[in-house]
């Protein structure tokens, strides 16, 4: 016991140590805090609303957040995310619970997840639609800790608990940040608040300890615009409306009974429309929850005439937020505008908020500067996600066009346990580094709909089968026919294409600007019967014939069982004389390597030598592009490399869907200059012609 205790001081002492805090002050701030179970349904404290700042140097001040009130349990490596109803965020906000997963520490922790904006402001809007890593950065503010390693935390004061906290937590990932205190004018704190359009600020007494689920006074909330929970408790269409409905009927229980309090018809756009139509349908009854049934047509002054409607009622199970103006005499809310649902909260908790007196219930820092560092918007962060874990179907916003991916749980690489999601994120997450390679150009898909053990076949008439928004580039087949091919444009054509089946990308070595004169001429090693040692050591001759000659080129991966070799040639010649550059360069190379290499097109006749190919700088020819996946075992990605990684020990295995994009952030596209300035062929030739007779 002695010993565990001793441990623990001394966990404590290092993490203080480490975060510049007094570790003698927060090892015997520890040895108050008695022994106590984890809590694991523990409901957080709640604040009190009330109508106006303050000052008082008694007292502390937050940003009331915009987001999810948010309880972390974290314990021997298990981290759960929980609602203030104990509902699990835990699926909800992966990257949150993905981060805390890697923290060395038992603790419960108290905060709130919202999405900030560039400018640094919460919207809860933002937050609702929150589906993967492409919706925005999340953060995770942390104000408040309950239990830390076997110690129960709520009877410690409130500074004494945000100063352990900020000794233990990690603070290496500007995702989940401690809750920035404002030692400040509370007044004027407020009015920092309303410039910035935050939605409020929480006042906590200094020395107030952590009461589970309690609406304390000891905790203030003032908000900058009136808002409040409401339940849906049925919907109307108007006559002659083309919306799916006209207002949400709305109420909240004032002792024990469900009081109605309007409708609200604003803050609908068509898609939350639908959306809130399919989390209608579970809850549609005949019968109105409302003791009194409201008159849905009855005639105020702001509308004498209305126009006709009719209502279909819901069981009050259905959470919204609504922001009004006022309050009327008989309880309705003026001028509302819905914000969102709000899953996060029961229904049968929603009761109206009324506002108290500050006086009732009841300076040191710059409020301007720490509101700055408070609202610093996230660190742009590298793209992780565009489809989340969870759901097996998802409609995403890619450049602006909607697109659906469909059987994202499918493997595509069963034996990797790699799924079509895991491919689509990829794709996603290596878009920049890719699309250079596919812009402009003609692609031939190679569909894998089942994946690499599944059948594939080549596609490429796209027409009438690609989105409206997809550019195409035709083409005349020899019996006449017009069709169109796929052209790789921004990162919805590389999506649009990957959630098709096409596992790998290929397109044409040039641009639909000038079809006839290739980017670049690339040596393919093709093995057969060779070792991968031997296909490096081509790879080498290739280079160093190149380098004698003044030529720069750029090896990388197949992905498969070879190796490619790119020469820019920035569009300045045809194919046909790309070809005859790459003939002569692979005749050169063969009688130096004969023993295992062969020029031979027919297959038959190279004796189960490596094939220099040559005959890919040809007009309509593909290869998988730099980064892109192969359907190998492994999932492979067709990687550049430095001419110095090109040695013996290198294999295709090396490169894969799980290394690719930490490689990319480390060394960045190894493969610009493909598509900058190409070689002068006359010199070159003229050159080689003098070197190798």
């Amino acid at each position: 016991m002695q010993n565990d205790k001793a441990k623990t001081l001394d966990k404590l002492a290092q993490k203080a140590a480490n975060n510049n805090v007094d570790k003698t002050n927060i090892s015997a701030l520890l040895k108050k805090a008695p022994k106590g179970a984890i809590p694991i349904q523990v409901k957080p404290m709640l604040a009190t609303l009330v109508d106006e700042p303050f000052d008082d140097e008694n007292w502390q001040f937050e940003v009331k957040w915009d987001g999810f009130r948010t309880l972390a349990v974290l314990n021997e490596g298990e981290v759960s995310l929980l609602s203030r109803n104990n509902k699990s965020f835990t699926e909800k906000f992966y990257p949150i619970h993905h981060l805390l997963e890697t923290w060395k520490l038992d603790a419960v922790l108290d905060g709130e997840i919202l999405v900030l904006n560039k400018k640094g402001v919460s919207k809860f809007g933002e937050l609702q639609n929150w589906r993967s890593e492409a919706d925005g950065a999340l953060v995770y503010y942390v104000f408040d800790l309950l239990w830390y390693d076997g110690k129960d935390i709520t009877q410690l004061t409130l500074v004494e608990r945000q100063t352990i906290l900020k000794s233990i937590l990690p603070a290496n990932d500007d995702r989940v940040r401690i809750g920035q205190v404002f030692t400040t004018n509370g007044k004027s704190f407020f009015k920092d608040a309303e410039k910035l359009g935050l939605e409020g600020i929480i006042a906590k007494k200094r020395n107030s300890t952590y009461t589970p689920d309690l609406r304390s006074k000891d905790w203030l909330k003032i908000k900058v615009h009136q808002r409040q929970e409401v339940i849906i408790s049925g919907y109307t269409v108007n006559e002659g409306t083309s919306k799916l409905f006209s207002s949400l009927l709305l109420g909240v229980y004032e002792n024990g009974e469900l009081q109605f309090t309007g409708k609200v018809g604003t803050g609908f756009n068509k898609k939350m429309q639908q959306e809130l139509m399919d989390a209608f349908q579970p809850y549609i009854v005949e019968k109105s929850a409302f003791k009194t049934i409201p008159d849905i047509n009855k005639p105020s002054r702001f509308r004498p005439d209305p126009p006709k409607a009719v209502a279909t009622w819901l069981s009050p199970k259905l959470v919204g937020e609504i922001e009004f103006s006022e309050i009327t005499s008989d309880g309705v809310f003026r001028q509302p505008s819905f914000k969102g649902l709000r899953p996060d909260k029961k229904a049968k908790d929603v009761v109206r908020e009324i506002t108290e007196h500050t006086d009732a219930v009841t300076k040191t820092q710059s409020a301007s500067e720490a509101f700055a560092k408070a609202l610093k918007a996230p660190e742009v962060r590298d793209r992780n996600t565009l489809l989340n874990p969870n759901e097996a179907s998802q409609v995403r916003p890619v450049c602006g066009h909607n697109i659906k991916f469909n059987n994202l749980k499918k493997l595509y690489w069963p034996e990797d346990n790699i799924s079509k999601r895991d491919m689509l994120n990829y794709y996603y997450q290596i878009a920049e580094y890719i699309l250079p390679y596919l812009k402009d150009r003609p692609l031939s898909l190679n569909r894998f709909p089942g994946g690499i053990n599944g059948p594939n076949f080549y596609q490429k008439n796209v027409k009438d089968k690609a989105p409206e928004w997809a550019i195409t580039y035709p083409y005349t087949t020899s019996d006449g026919k017009h069709k169109e091919f796929l052209v790789g444009n921004n990162e919805d054509t590389l999506l649009w294409a990957a959630t098709s089946g096409c596992i790998e990308m290929n397109p044409w070595f040039s641009r639909t600007a000038a079809p006839d004169h290739p980017d670049y001429c690339v040596i393919d090693l093709d093995p057969d019967k060779n070792t991968f040692n031997q296909v490096i050591e081509a790879a080498q001759k290739v280079h160093e014939v190149l380098e004698a000659i003044g030529v720069p080129s750029y090896p990388k991966t197949s992905g498969s069982t070879g190796l490619h070799i790119y020469i820019p040639l920035a569009a300045k010649y045809t194919y046909d004389e790309s070809q005859d550059f790459a003939r002569k360069l692979v005749h050169i190379v063969n009688e130096q390597l004969p023993e295992f290499t062969s020029i031979e097109r027919i297959i038959a006749n190279r004796g189960g030598k490596m094939y220099l190919d040559f005959l890919q700088n040809r007009p309509g020819a593909t290869i998988a592009c730099p980064y892109s996946l192969r359907p190998k075992p492994g999932a492979t990605v067709s990687m550049p490399l430095h001419w110095d990684e090109v040695k013996a020990g290198l294999t295709m295995k090396d490169f894969t869907i799980h290394n690719t994009v930490k490689r990319l952030k480390e060394q960045g596209d190894l493969f610009k200059p493909v598509l900058g300035k190409g070689i002068n062929l006359d010199k070159v030739l003229t050159k080689a012609n003098s070197l190798f007779k």
